[in-house]
């Protein structure tokens, strides 16, 4: 146990800027999933509708992702440029889903022009589409040629946004499931996998770097500018700050050493405050407005989630601090963010409610409306 003074190190720019990001990017999510929904409830499009989990699916995911560890623990080095390319691909999709209502938006208040320039599978592609594609596929290969950790955690943030925005789920009980289920995961692959597999797992997969397929073929060809192409690339699977960021309080500390917080402790507890968010807008019975902190209506649940998701997130990178070794993050923000939900709603009774779900499926309101 190291001593409380060293706690300062939570004031560290780099500790700072990774509780602010993280907070962000998760309330974020929540609240694109919820603007995203309306659209498709507007749209009744349901090839762009969401995928509402079962319970069985949501059992899988904590299954799944142990299956993934195992398979990554062994075999990432052989598979390490095909993961690139498919990262490659999710990101600049993602990204693009993130840009596009920002896109709009400036076309509606300017006026541009935007007329289509290509149909595919009956979707019109429009030329300021084109060109925001282009922007982002341009990320993409600047993250590819040079490995920028700031590149890297804005193609991590894209595909939380649109993780959480096209996943979600039907009510707390699935919510709390499969929270629980990945509360157990995450203790196991951090503290006990060591016993079984002879390292710790999920620090081995998390810290790995991929092989760049772009300097791969660049040296197969004998491209000039080989030694600009970096060899190997940190996934974004993952937000990471360096530790000197701006000047750190660690001795000693250089630009090698880095902070860093998966996605999925961002976009597990992002999918439960995108539930709360449903409940607090429907509820309203008005047009909802998140930043209302002084409106008497709505319930705001989502205010208790979000508190809770930064005091466990503080909590989680100072027993990491305290104990000079790596935490499971779901170990602390799933009792902090679930664990007032439940009060709340319990002392309001409106726990079997949220319990069981408000908020229906869309794509199943959308059959039903077309039917």
């Amino acid at each position: 146990m190291e001593p409380f003074w060293k706690l300062v190190y939570l004031l560290e720019p780099a500790s700072i800027t990774l509780i602010i990001t993280a907070v962000t990017v998760t309330f974020g999510s929540a609240l694109r999933a919820l603007t995203y929904g309306k659209e498709m409830e507007r749209s009744r499009d349901l090839s762009e509708a969401s995928i509402t989990l079962d319970r069985s699916q949501a059992l899988m995911i904590p299954v799944m992702s142990s299956i993934s560890l195992i398979l990554m623990f062994y075999l990432f080095s052989s598979v390490s440029q095909l993961l690139t390319v498919f990262t490659a691909v999710a990101s600049a999709s993602s990204l693009f889903f993130c840009l596009s209502p920002y896109i709009n938006y400036l076309k509606s208040q300017c006026g541009l022009p935007d007329p289509v320039v290509s149909r595919c599978c009956s979707k019109s592609f429009t030329r300021m589409q084109g060109i925001l594609l282009l922007g982002c596929i341009s990320i993409v290969v600047a993250w590819l040629i040079s490995g920028q950790w700031i590149l890297n955690n804005i193609l991590g943030i894209s595909i939380c946004i649109a993780f959480v925005s096209h996943v979600r789920l039907p009510n707390v009980k699935i919510c709390a499931m499969l929270l629980v289920c990945l509360f157990v995961y995450d203790i196991f692959w951090v503290f006990y996998s060591e016993r079984f597999f002879g390292a710790n797992v999920m620090v081995s997969v998390a810290t790995q770097q991929a092989s760049n397929p772009v300097h791969t073929v660049a040296r197969s060809l004998s491209l000039p500018g080989l030694q600009l192409i970096t060899k190997k690339l940190e996934l974004p699977v993952k937000i990471v700050f360096p530790r000197n960021l701006l000047g750190g309080l660690v001795p000693g500390g250089n630009a090698t050493e880095f902070m860093m917080l998966g996605l999925g402790d961002m976009a597990i507890p992002a999918m439960l405050l995108a539930l709360i968010l449903y409940f607090d807008h429907r509820k309203s019975r008005e047009s909802f407005s998140p930043l209302d902190f002084a409106s008497p209506k709505g319930h705001k649940y989502v205010w208790y989630a979000i508190s809770g998701y930064a005091i466990g997130l503080v909590s989680a990178l100072a027993a990491g601090i305290l104990t000079g070794s790596p935490q499971p993050a779901l170990l602390y923000l799933v009792p902090s963010t679930l664990g007032p939900v439940i009060v709340v709603s319990w002392r309001r009774r409106e726990l079997t409610e949220l319990w069981e779900g408000l908020v229906p499926n869309l794509v199943d309101k959308s059959h039903s409306i077309e039917v």
